[in-house]
């Protein structure tokens, strides 16, 4: 049940019935995860009797799947109303415990006004009021203390205390360093929460894991502002990359994963020296269907690179996007042939591509208009004699052979593949958005799976945003540490302020 601030009824009893019922959605999440944990426990009995590849992977499945429901369900708790979301907490979190005393404390006291604000006279102290956050810095742990002296006035008994520091999780002790940190091990690092909670126990911090999920899934959702308007923002571009991976997805109580899919879109103007930054976004869906991309590019306009997926061709139509094609994606497929067998054909094809990689090479970095005359002068002629030996050797061959595929391939596309020729601004291939994914499939071997569709969409944030710090030359985990401590008080039409090529850490960050 999702909540709008302005639908909220007046009505004392209607409130409390909508924070019944969102307690009573939280509780059944909570006994549904309750459950796995039970088959968890049983399946680590049975591991220690026997000795089983499968049952590993039946373990880490349910560990993640675990993990996933406490992070959807604290996303969701994340966008409702404050009152209902401590209602929903006390209700379902569990009590907490206090955070271990052998750890450093750091004490940031928030002096008070000099003066009272109601009346302006003078204040006497009446109490102190002191929060611990755990936070996290490379290599250890620290408790930070916010120390806020509550004063009172003499003339008209108005309390007055500094403001309580903003959380990037509300109600949350996990400071924006910790966050980061968990967020960054768990999708670059490709570190499981599982895991992060047994490497922090190592150095005496006790973390449930859901308690970690928990954090993932509000860090998700303080950072969402901040993923529209790298959306909006890359949407905008002129040109971009384009492709897809496979990942695979639990099927929740059946103990089998389906396959969706990451889509990933790039801009990267450094090759024709342009002004706008790099960036990277992601998308998930549970299916490879060509409405996805319709949908995610559906305010785009421009020209896409992208390999010949038939999902794509929808895109093409009616002239909002233009296809500039693959010559990675071709060369590919010849390789392919040559490591198989040592064609003599396919070896000859691949020297013709790699001579118009050398001009690729000598004009990367280049201005537009010079990567243009450079390639009608030098890329054009060999691409022409490259076609007509292309013609000529394809009809020789067996229509079945994987050979006379390449060149069949090469000549289906071949438009969109010389586009380039005539536009500096295009790439030769594709390869911006391969490189966007190499994350993702090294990541795919350690966590295996997704373990729901909502994880998978936060994946794909999480993802945009790291891709992208990392495009710009940012460590990712100081930049989200940095932007974690100050999104909730951040003025929400100056969100653009945070985004990776515009950010600027503050003093504390950079000292850190």
């Amino acid at each position: 049940m999702n909540i709008d601030l302005a639908d909220l009824p007046d009505d004392v009893d209607a409130l409390k019935r909508i924070v019944r019922e969102l307690a009573r959605e939280a509780l059944t999440a909570k006994t549904e995860n309750e459950k796995l944990k039970v088959q968890l426990a049983r399946l680590r009995r049975m591991e220690f009797g026997r000795s089983s590849e499968k049952l590993g992977v039946a373990i880490a499945q349910l560990e993640l799947a675990i993990e996933t429901g406490e992070e959807d369900q604290a996303e969701r708790q994340a966008g409702q109303p404050a009152a209902a979301r401590a209602a929903i907490e006390d209700a379902v979190m569990p009590a907490r415990r206090p955070l271990p005393g052998h750890l450093p404390r750091e004490e940031i006291e928030h002096p008070a006004p000099c003066a009272c604000p109601a009346c302006g006279g003078p204040l006497r102290r009446i109490g102190v009021d002191v929060s611990e956050t755990l936070e996290h810095v490379p290599a250890r742990f620290k408790v930070i203390r916010h120390i806020r002296e509550k004063f009172s006035c003499r003339a008209c008994d108005t309390v007055v205390q500094a403001p309580a520091p903003d959380h990037a999780v509300a109600r949350g002790r996990a400071g924006p360093g910790l966050l980061a940190h968990i967020v960054v091990s768990k999708y670059d690092d490709h570190l499981p929460l599982y895991r992060q909670a047994e490497i922090y126990a190592r150095e005496g911090v006790e973390l449930e894991t859901s308690t970690l999920s928990g954090w993932v899934g509000a860090t998700a959702s303080a950072l969402k502002p901040l993923t529209e308007s790298l959306a909006a923002e890359l949407l905008a571009s002129e040109t971009l990359h384009a492709d897809d991976t496979p990942v695979p997805v639990l099927a929740r109580g059946a103990g089998k994963t389906r396959t969706g899919r990451l889509w990933v879109y790039v801009r990267d103007e450094r090759p024709f020296a342009g002004t706008r930054p790099p960036a990277a976004l992601f998308f998930y869906s549970p299916d490879r269907k060509g409405e996805h991309p319709l949908g995610h590019l559906k305010s785009f306009t421009g020209i896409l690179h992208a390999d010949g997926y038939a999902g794509f061709n929808g895109l093409y139509e009616g002239g909002r996007i233009t296809e500039a094609a693959c010559w990675a994606h071709v060369r590919r497929k010849f390789f392919d042939v040559h490591a198989a067998n040592s064609s003599w054909i396919a070896k000859e094809a691949l020297d013709r591509i790699a001579a118009l990689y050398a001009v690729e090479s000598a004009i990367n970095g280049r201005l537009p208009d010079e990567r243009r005359r450079r390639r009608r002068v030098e890329s054009q002629p060999l691409a022409d004699s490259l076609r007509s030996w292309a013609e000529t050797t394809a009809a020789k061959l067996s229509g079945k052979s994987e050979l006379a595929a390449a060149f069949r391939y090469m000549h289906s596309r071949w438009p969109a593949l010389v586009r380039c020729f005539d536009d500096g601004r295009l790439a030769l291939d594709n390869n911006a958005a391969e490189r966007a994914l190499r994350g993702v499939a090294i990541g795919r071997k350690n966590w295996l799976f997704a373990g729901s569709d909502q994880g998978g969409m936060r994946a794909a944030a999480m993802y945009s945003l790291i891709e992208t710090a990392k495009l710009n030359g940012l460590d990712p985990q100081a930049y989200l540490a940095d932007v974690l401590g100050r999104v909730a008080g951040h003025p929400a039409r100056r969100i653009g302020e945070l985004l990776p090529w515009n950010w600027t850490p503050e003093p504390a960050t950079l000292a850190a």
